[in-house]
């Protein structure tokens, strides 16, 4: 199973729905869109702005979870995480404008 994965942090959000075409022009089946803490609305905007403006043909799983890190204090803390597995479907629905 070929798989590329985009990591969004702070970058513009067309940045990471560059990155997320740039992924499907070399084939692989996935591509997975991961994100963690305060990034994560970025990683669901350019997933929705992908499959809104580009490729409309895109159907999404989305996995959250919670990773334990180490903070500043010396102390753990929990951060939110979100996998969003795209995968291109000639059956997911059209956008409404096209």
């Amino acid at each position: 199973m070929s798989e590329s994965i985009v990591y969004v942090g702070s970058k513009p959000i067309l940045v990471y729905v560059t990155a997320i075409m740039t992924a499907f022009g070399r084939n692989p089946e996935t591509v997975v869109v991961k994100a963690r803490g305060r990034s994560i609305s970025s990683a669901v905007d350019a997933v929705e702005v992908t499959r809104n403006r580009f490729l409309s043909d895109l159907t999404s799983e989305i996995s959250i979870g919670t990773e334990e890190m180490k903070g500043e204090e010396g102390g753990n803390r929990n951060v939110s995480t979100i996998e969003i597995t795209l995968r291109r479907s000639p059956e997911a629905k059209k956008p409404s404008g096209s």
